[in-house]
């Protein structure tokens, strides 16, 4: 039971979820790769026009498939934004590699862009935007160093599905991208990811990656006779009844966004003059960027107001939580960094960023408790 009147976060059926996931029983196909897995994957490549979508147990799974597709070894550096989820940076360092962390921009939380080429050495194998809050990085520039230098860009697209930057689709800029679908993401099966593929030579590999490591795509297709270890791999596939949940969620994809665009409009719109009076700042979408509709979240002037803030919802039964701690500072940070990294901007950010209730079913009264409860704060 939460012991919150309005929780941070709450699944939310949107349509044919439980029929879909009965009918998976009882057509006799639960595991992976089965009916639904295909719809997923073949929705989603129609929508973003992408060479080919493979839905994974995780975003962490996805991005730890983009390790291995780009061949990531020890002595490999990866530039990955210092605030960001351990995943990020984990399926990396899982191979070996070592973070070289970057500072993010002070407008929108995402990767500086103008920061990148300092930290690329001879050892730089990948760079990985995170497009924070649904908000895509400035992909234009970020694209044109990895052309330059011959780097791999990898983007955790895990806020930004559906998100776009210049009218074109956030996770179809790199070689590779991930997506997320656990519960507190705008489409859920609760635990759930996909691996987004733009370059097609990848393909083949990443079918044997996801596959155990085997060639066992290639003996469903005919191609050989039976099927044997081929490769590294692992169990990364989601089971068809992650799949049935998800599509129904995919198929609802209208109505979810615009349920997410109103909450996020209504808080815009309740809280501008009151951020404006006491120096909170509220996010910043750049008129090139549409976002997701992911979150809504506030920067208070220190973090002891913050902290009061939350003190403050959490009395009225409103939680309100905190986001990533700065991991160059974390024990695994500064154990694993390829050098020592100075990022002001993730550090100052992590101790005054706040982000409220936001779910699609989201009821106007709830918002309108939560901005009741924020306007009567004293700062």
């Amino acid at each position: 039971m939460n012991p919150y009147k309005i929780p941070f976060n709450k699944p939310q059926l949107v349509g044919a979820e439980l029929r879909y996931m009965q009918d998976a029983i009882q057509g006799g196909h639960i595991s992976g790769d089965g009916p639904y897995t295909k719809r997923c994957e073949g929705l989603l490549e129609k929508e973003l026009a992408v060479a080919r979508v493979l839905l994974t147990t995780s975003c962490t799974h996805a991005l730890e498939m983009a390790a291995l597709l780009l061949d990531i070894s020890p002595g490999d550096e990866v530039i990955v934004p210092s605030f960001t989820f351990v995943s990020t940076v984990n399926a990396f360092v899982l191979r070996g590699a070592r973070p070289a962390f970057v500072d993010i921009r002070p407008d929108t939380l995402n990767l500086d862009e103008t920061l990148l080429e300092k930290l690329i050495t001879s050892r730089t194998k990948a760079i990985v935007p995170v497009h924070y809050a649904g908000v895509a990085c400035e992909m234009d520039a970020i694209m044109s160093i990895s052309a330059r230098h011959r780097i791999a860009v990898v983007e955790d697209n895990a806020h930004g599905l559906f998100a776009r930057y210049h009218g074109r689709y956030t996770g179809t800029f790199g070689v590779l991208a991930t997506q997320s679908f656990h519960e507190t993401k705008n489409f859920t099966c609760g635990e759930g990811g996909a691996l987004l593929i733009n370059d097609p030579q990848l393909l083949e590999r990443a079918l044997v990656l996801r596959d155990k490591g085997t060639n066992r795509n290639r003996f469903f297709r005919g191609e050989v006779d039976k099927y044997t270890w081929v490769d590294l791999g692992s169990s990364y596939v989601a089971s068809d009844l992650q799949a049935a949940f998800l599509y129904a969620q995919l198929e609802a994809r209208q109505q979810i966004q615009s349920a997410r665009e109103r909450i996020w409009r209504t808080y815009w719109r309740g809280l501008d003059a009151w951020a404006e009076q006491n120096n909170v700042r509220l996010p910043v979408v750049p008129s090139h960027c549409e976002q997701s509709y992911h979150m809504f979240y506030l920067l208070l002037p220190s973090l002891g107001q913050r902290q009061a803030l939350i003190a403050h919802l959490r009395e009225r039964g409103i939680l309100a939580v905190f986001h990533y701690v700065p991991l160059h500072l974390s024990g695994m940070g500064v154990k694993w960094s390829a050098g020592k990294h100075d990022c002001p901007v993730t550090v100052d950010v992590s101790e005054r960023l706040l982000r409220l209730p936001f779910f699609t079913g989201l009821s106007e009264n709830e918002q309108a408790s939560v901005i009741e409860a924020i306007l009567e704060f004293k700062m």
